[in-house]
């Protein structure tokens, strides 16, 4: 099934545009989980206490390599897991990768078909060619880092180009593109640049961050982000969710976090 078919179903089931993500950090755990084995089991938890009310999951794959081997086998457990379980529901690797042609090749085989996820985060700068290997995979999606959500994005995504911000000057060149397999990421943190770049794709699946914890204007981004059919985008969130609670409540407060979210956005929809 592609990518655009799946996730559709899972936001008209769920009536959902959330995404959590599943970035596991051992000293921000519950006080009675400390041990990597401990991670599969945290996110088991919050994955069942909250697959109702997302349309994905995105873990970061950097919280798991830092911990080596066994923070990746706690990886491979939880999309195991979520396949298995809950397969109609959109996984996606955050995991910002960005190489030439020979190893981008290697990177798109590990995303698609080792990890078997749904979509994987890439940066578009080192032109199309190091992107293809990924768009060689049909049914899934690769989102391309257009404008991020940190505070010094602007650095350079902002950077002026004949009179125009780099972040468009790239939109409007891959916009030319004639492929139907990826996405564009927008930080909700930029609700304008968010805007504008949809006016640029404005039938294309967009992912942004920045709800939760970096405080992003929720109704201005959904109002930024949605295309013409009050979708097309999911927002994910992911520390203001999986640590709502240090103790053993964790999944329940995390689901009750969800689930204001997902109001959250379906309000401004």
């Amino acid at each position: 099934m592609k990518f655009i078919n799946k996730l559709d179903l899972i936001v008209k089931e769920n009536n959902s545009l959330l995404c959590i993500g599943l970035d596991p950090e051992l000293s921000k755990l519950p006080k009675n989980l400390n041990n990597i084995n401990d991670i599969f089991y945290f996110n088991k938890e919050i994955i069942d206490a909250t697959n109702d009310l997302v349309c994905a999951y995105k873990p970061n794959i950097a919280f798991y390599e830092a911990l080596g081997i066994d923070g990746l086998l706690e990886l491979k457990k939880t999309i195991d897991y979520l396949k298995k379980l809950y397969p109609k529901t959109i996984i996606i690797l955050d995991a910002k990768r960005g190489d030439v042609p020979n190893t981008a090749r290697l990177y798109a085989k590990t995303a698609y078909e080792y990890w078997d996820i749904d979509s994987v985060t890439i940066s578009p700068n080192l032109g199309l060619d190091s992107i293809l290997p990924y768009l060689e995979y049909k049914d899934r999606l690769t989102i391309f880092l257009i404008k991020t959500s940190n505070p010094d994005s602007g650095m350079f995504q902002d950077i002026s180009v004949n009179g125009e911000p780099y972040h468009i000057v790239i939109s409007k060149i891959i916009s030319k593109w004639n492929y139907d397999n990826f996405g564009i990421f927008v930080g909700a943190t930029y609700p304008n640049q968010l805007n504008n770049i949809r006016k640029i794709f404005p039938n294309r699946i967009f992912l942004s961050a920045g709800i939760g914890t970096q405080s992003a204007d929720i109704e201005k981004a959904v109002k930024a982000g949605i295309d013409m059919n009050k979708g097309g985008i999911i927002y994910n969130s992911s520390r203001n969710i999986i640590y709502g609670s240090n103790n053993n409540n964790f999944a329940e407060i995390a689901r009750e976090k969800a689930i204001e979210a997902r109001s959250i956005i379906n309000q401004f929809r």
